[in-house]
């Protein structure tokens, strides 16, 4: 069976036996191919860019490999998701993403290089960006109650110390 091309993309990406220098010179050229797409995409926000696999690969000047990866990194934050995972070159595509969750979605990926861009300040205040931010990083943070103490009353509701209820046998 043919690999798909995501099958091909991520095999070339996030190959375990490539040389590290060269897989760390090939995610900085991406990362920088990517930077410059977002830059045109944040630059137009609403604009639903369309097309093939291979016309919007062509559009930005890439090759299709590098353009399913970018599809890879983009289609969560997309309004409508793309079916990257079946993808072939002349596969109708859309780039029409979710400001928020692009902007949230970079900022889990630790991807400041693209959360930092100039081209999101007529989009978010600055205090909308660090709202932004704040709520991503605290989504991720798992916040324990403290228990409460023997002779505290039951959280259940009960109007018993927590001792006599809940906490039997703690």
């Amino acid at each position: 069976m043919a690999k798909t091309l995501l099958d091909q993309w991520r095999a070339k990406a996030y190959d375990e036996k490539a040389d590290k220098g060269q897989l760390k010179k090939f995610w900085e050229n991406y990362f920088e191919i990517e930077k410059g797409i977002y830059k045109e995409l944040l630059r137009t926000p609403g604009e639903d860019v369309k097309g093939t696999v291979k016309e919007l690969a062509e559009k930005y000047s890439l090759d299709v490999l590098t353009f399913v990866g970018f599809l890879d990194g983009i289609n969560d934050s997309l309004v409508k998701p793309n079916p990257i995972e079946n993808l072939k070159e002349t596969t109708k595509v859309s780039l029409l993403y979710d400001k928020e969750k692009l902007y949230k979605n970079m900022v889990a990926a630790k991807a400041d290089w693209l959360y930092n861009l100039p081209e999101w300040e007529p989009i978010y205040s600055e205090d909308e960006r660090k709202a932004l931010y704040r709520a991503q990083k605290e989504s991720g943070t798992v916040r324990k109650e403290k228990e409460p103490g023997r002779n505290d009353p039951c959280p259940c509701g009960s109007g018993l110390k927590y001792k006599k209820c809940c906490g039997k046998g703690k």
